[in-house]
Formats: structure tokens, C-alpha cells, sequence
């Protein structure tokens, strides 16, 4: 729902904020363009995936976009800004100053994303917060499989959660890798594949993922051509099945 311009956000120091979600952002635009407005007033989007381009119907005002990158599922407070990367653009130098010293006014790291990088910048993003969560959700599923409830697979598995994250903080994503296919442990590997059904397809999708890391992490090739053929050897025997 597109609000009234009796319910249009306040003009603060100059700049109105469009916090709305991504597919009301022009709606929104179009509908403040009807809107009387100082002319220096500057309009910014907080979209991640949006372009400048939404707001082009707001010509002669200079547009911008202020993305935080961090996860707000609900209200979260100024602690979360801390040491975060925030994604900003404008159509003018000026503005984009502006918003570059807001991030760190609040604790954070301004970094220039443009038009042509966004949707690239926040795919990565949706990979990194979103993602995570799928696949956490994946593992309690499993766990659920084997007679544990939610709540014990969510408190058994959080603390392995944020051990991998603070890894990933302390020796970068290629030295954090742990496991069988980092080890180039076969049989473990095709034991697991064995036991998940239908979600052995995420777990050889994945695991061909963390296969190229383990590669750069120092996997001997041979073990690695071996592990890529046992995340593999299932989907050629259903593929030569089809053909005959």
C-alpha cells in the first residue's frame, strides 16, 4: 500500500528516507513527485537491490541509496549499525558525502556500490544471511529426522553456527573449512548421501561448493577428483536411467 501525502515520511536535514519495501519504492517515488518540495531536498532509498533509476521520477532533486548490510528480522538497536558495511550511491557528490559520513556516524563503513554492482552486491547478500538460515534450516530438519525437536536441534546446533562465523572472522572463509570434504573423507561423505534422501541433492550441491574451497585450501587433487565423483556418482547413474 502506497501511503497518503498526509502519511509521507518527515523531511530531516534535507534528506527524506524511503524505507519501504523494494516493490512500493517507485509507487512511493511517483507519489512524493506530486509533492511540493524544496528544491535542495534529497531523496534516498534503502533498498540493496534497487538502482538510483527507481527514483529518476524525482528529477531535480538529487537521489541517493543508504544500504545496511545486516540482517533486521525486527526492531534492532544502534549496536547493530557497529562495524557493519553500509551501501551508499547519490547522483550527486554532495549528497553522497553526506551519506557516507551518516555511516559513520553511526558506528559503521560507508562503501560507494553502484547501479551496475547492486544487484550482484546484494545477491551476495541474500547468500551470506538468507542462505544461512535455509540452511540451518536444512540441519534441524535432518535432526528432526532423527527424533530430536526443534528446540534441541536449534540449541545444538547455534553454538557450531557462531564458531564457523568467528573462524571465518579469525582466518578468512578458505581456512574456516572443516569437515569430510575439506579431509577428502569418501566414505563419510557417501554415508551421508546415503541417509538424506531427497535432501542428499542440497548436501551434493553444496558439498560440490565446498569442494572448490577445499581445493584452495590445499585438497591433494587425486582426493579431490575422488570426492567430486562421489558427490556425483548419483545424479550419472539417474541421468544414464533416463536415457535408456
Amino acid at each position: 500500500m502506497v501511503p497518503s501525502r498526509e502519511t509521507l515520511p518527515q523531511v530531516e536535514d534535507g534528506i527524506v528516507f524511503i524505507a519501504v519495501p523494494d516493490s512500493a519504492v517507485a509507487a512511493l517515488a511517483k507519489e512524493m513527485s506530486h509533492t511540493a518540495m524544496p528544491s535542495d531536498t534529497s531523496f534516498v532509498h534503502v533498498s540493496g537491490s534497487l538502482g538510483l533509476d527507481v527514483l529518476a521520477v524525482l528529477g531535480g532533486h538529487a537521489v541517493g541509496s543508504f544500504h545496511p548490510l545486516q540482517s533486521f528480522p525486527a526492531p534492532r538497536p544502534p549496536e547493530a549499525f557497529q562495524g557493519i558495511t553500509v551501501a551508499v550511491d547519490a547522483s550527486t557528490t554532495g549528497l553522497e558525502r553526506r551519506l557516507a559520513q551518516l555511516a559513520r556516524d553511526i558506528g559503521a563503513r560507508p562503501r560507494h556500490v553502484a547501479d551496475e554492482e547492486r544487484v550482484l552486491y546484494h545477491a551476495a547478500a541474500v547468500f551470506a544471511s538468507n542462505y544461512v538460515v535455509a540452511v540451518i534450516a536444512e540441519a534441524v530438519k535432518i535432526l528432526g529426522k532423527a527424533g530430536w525437536s526443534r528446540d534441541e536441534a536449534e540449541q545444538a546446533l547455534l553454538p557450531l553456527v557462531e564458531g564457523v562465523v568467528a573462524n571465518v572472522r579469525g582466518a578468512g572463509v578458505t581456512k574456516a573449512l572443516t569437515g569430510p570434504i575439506r579431509r577428502g573423507d569418501l566414505e563419510t561423505v557417501r554415508r551421508h548421501m546415503e541417509a538424506l534422501g531427497e535432501q542428499g541433492d542440497l548436501y551434493r550441491m553444496l558439498g560440490l561448493v565446498a569442494l572448490e574451497v577445499a581445493k584452495e585450501a590445499g585438497l591433494e587433487p587425486a582426493a579431490a577428483e575422488q570426492t567430486r565423483r562421489a558427490l556425483t556418482r548419483n545424479v550419472a547413474a539417474t541421468r544414464r536411467r533416463g536415457r535408456s
